[in-house]
This record gives structure tokens, C-alpha cells and sequence, in this order.
């Protein structure tokens, strides 16, 4: 039986274990070019005034490779809205 290949897919599910606005709302894990990386996010609403003005998004943080304690230096923001 071929192997599964995992390369550039990931995944996100809800943090049930989320206690206070620092956790994240949503954890996973995504591979890109082959390497594995924890995913955390939150999920944020444009401030007043601005281009995004009430629309949601979310704010994703990642490690820099999927090891345990290893602390996350790299940031991104990825911006959803319904209208896309």
C-alpha cells in the first residue's frame, strides 16, 4: 500500500482547552515544503474605520518547527471574510 504524502496540507480544530483571550481559539498543525509546524489562532474583528470594518479574521501564529517545547518565532495573519 502506498504511503499517505502530507506535504503542504494541515489542519485546525476548535481548543477546547482554552481558558483565557492569550490561548488560542483553534489549534493544529500544517506541513509546508516537508517540514511540520504547530498553527494557533485567533479569531479577530476589523476595528471601526478600518478596510476590514466588522468583517472577521483570523490572526495565526506558528512555530518554527513542530517540536515539543519549542517556542514560536514566526508570525503571519491570514485574513478571512464571508465575502471571499
Amino acid at each position: 500500500m502506498p504511503q499517505y504524502d502530507n506535504t503542504n496540507t494541515g489542519m485546525m480544530m476548535r481548543n477546547d482547552s482554552r481558558e483565557t483571550e492569550k490561548h488560542p481559539e483553534f489549534r493544529g498543525s500544517i506541513n509546508v515544503g516537508g517540514v511540520d509546524y504547530w498553527l494557533s489562532a485567533w479569531v479577530n474583528e476589523g476595528k471601526p474605520g478600518s478596510k476590514i470594518e466588522g468583517r472577521k479574521y483570523f490572526s495565526l501564529k506558528r512555530s518554527e518547527e513542530r517540536r515539543v517545547g519549542k517556542e514560536c518565532t514566526s508570525w503571519c495573519r491570514s485574513r478571512w471574510s464571508p465575502d471571499h
